[in-house]
């Protein structure tokens, strides 16, 4: 167990579904052992309510999600981040700000629901499909051996997680 918990932040380019997903989930999952944030490079100022919709129906809080700007976890004062990872493409080939503290970084790209079309069915298994991706790869990075595994070791776990469907 760690004294204190790992600081995590998933960034995606708007912060309205992915990433803010991916924060509740760790922040549930990884209780005490990892405190989650999420950002966006564009964010679009408020979560998509769909997110919100299926999150509370899974009983998760979302009292304090909010879309806001990757800006804010760089800027001075802001929390060390343990690990970076970017959830959309368009996140990953940006030129993302410089970390406090050099975080492991890794892609785990995810399709954006927020994209998603048809019947409000086919929307909702999008985002659905999003959650069950991110949960599963949130779960296997919960159970790493964090204090048993080499820097290099974890950052091929790491990328290989983002290959996890």
């Amino acid at each position: 167990m760690v004294d204190t918990p790992y600081n995590v932040l998933f960034l995606c380019t708007g912060n309205s579904a992915r990433s803010i997903i991916a924060e509740t989930v760790l922040n549930d999952l990884g209780k005490g052992r990892f405190r989650a944030f999420s950002a966006g490079s564009k964010p679009v100022g408020q979560v998509h309510p769909q997110t919100l919709s299926l999150l509370n129906k899974l009983n998760y809080d979302t009292t304090d999600a909010r879309s806001k700007s990757w800006d804010e976890f760089a800027a001075k004062g802001s929390p060390k981040m343990d690990f970076v990872f970017t959830v959309c493409d368009s996140a990953a080939a940006e030129t993302c700000p410089i970390w406090p503290g050099q975080p492991m970084s890794a892609h785990w790209s995810v399709p954006d629901p927020a994209a998603a079309t048809g019947s409000e069915a086919e929307i909702a298994i999008a985002f659905g499909e999003a959650y069950k991706t991110l949960n599963n790869r949130i779960s296997i990075f919960v159970n790493l051996p964090m204090d048993r595994i080499d820097k290099l070791s974890l950052q091929e776990r790491l990328d290989k997680i983002g290959r996890t469907t």
